[in-house]
């Protein structure tokens, strides 16, 4: 058994180089996921027994050929590889799953390259990354849009604390001489907690030495803009980030 391992390995390699020689057909990978791959990940990819896949990054599967190996080989024990598929059969399942998270362009009221400037004046690179540019807590904004639609990104400068990002968590610690520290949860287990805060500082808590720990589930350090930003500016941030799609 084990002599089949070199080669069951070259294999798989020899696979991964080659999988896009024929150009994915994405309604047949469709087809082929909601047969063999919906009864773990949902009909849409939103998960169920495995984990959801709607969404543009994903943890196992950083670019699209650690994709494709990882339908064909599998994740040893939870998920099976689908060895009887070809290459296109699989690079077209790839292809399925990455729409999945995908937001499709959509038109939109606003001028991209005005909101661009809307952007940089109202300081959002002081707490975004975009594009390699910028610094802060906020989420990072370099593929915003293609995760999210025009009216979830209005939605948000308008009342930031009713969409918060996923997995986004703000903290107040208090420490035992009364200082607070207020941050996003960087890091959590059952007896520390780190957090950074607004300057871009990490600070590391023993939950056991701190008088207090608040989540800060209604707050958010992103102001709302419903009354710094005129109609016409919403509608062109709005439009900027929707074109921030990352890599092409």
């Amino acid at each position: 058994m084990h002599g089949w391992i070199p080669i069951f390995a070259a294999c798989a390699s020899a696979f991964a180089q080659t999988a896009t020689e024929t150009p994915p057909d994405l309604a047949a990978g469709r087809k082929i996921f909601e047969a063999q791959c919906a009864l773990c990940h949902g009909q849409t990819g939103t998960g169920g027994r495995g984990p959801s896949l709607n969404r543009p990054k994903l943890n196992k599967a950083a670019d699209d050929d650690a994709l494709r190996k990882v339908i064909f080989e599998g994740i040893n024990p939870e998920m099976p590889g689908a060895w009887q598929l070809s290459k296109r059969e699989v690079a077209s399942v790839a292809a399925y799953v990455r729409s999945l998270g995908t937001v499709q362009p959509e038109p939109l009221a606003g001028d991209a390259a005005r909101g661009a400037s809307v952007y940089e004046s109202k300081g959002c690179p002081g707490c975004h990354i975009a594009s390699g540019k910028g610094q802060g807590i906020g989420p990072e904004l370099t593929d915003i849009g293609a995760r999210r639609n025009g009216a979830y990104l209005r939605k948000t400068l308008l009342k930031p604390t009713d969409s918060p990002p996923e997995g986004f968590l703000y903290v107040a610690a208090v420490t035992t001489s009364g200082e607070t520290v207020r941050g996003i949860r960087v890091n959590e287990d059952s007896f520390t907690i780190q957090l950074k805060d607004s300057r871009g500082k990490f600070h590391s808590f023993r939950k056991a030495e701190l008088k207090e720990l608040r989540r800060l589930k209604q707050e958010s350090p992103m102001p709302s803009f419903e009354r710094s930003l005129s109609g016409a500016e919403l509608d062109d941030i709005v439009a900027y980030l929707a074109s921030l799609r990352g890599k092409s």
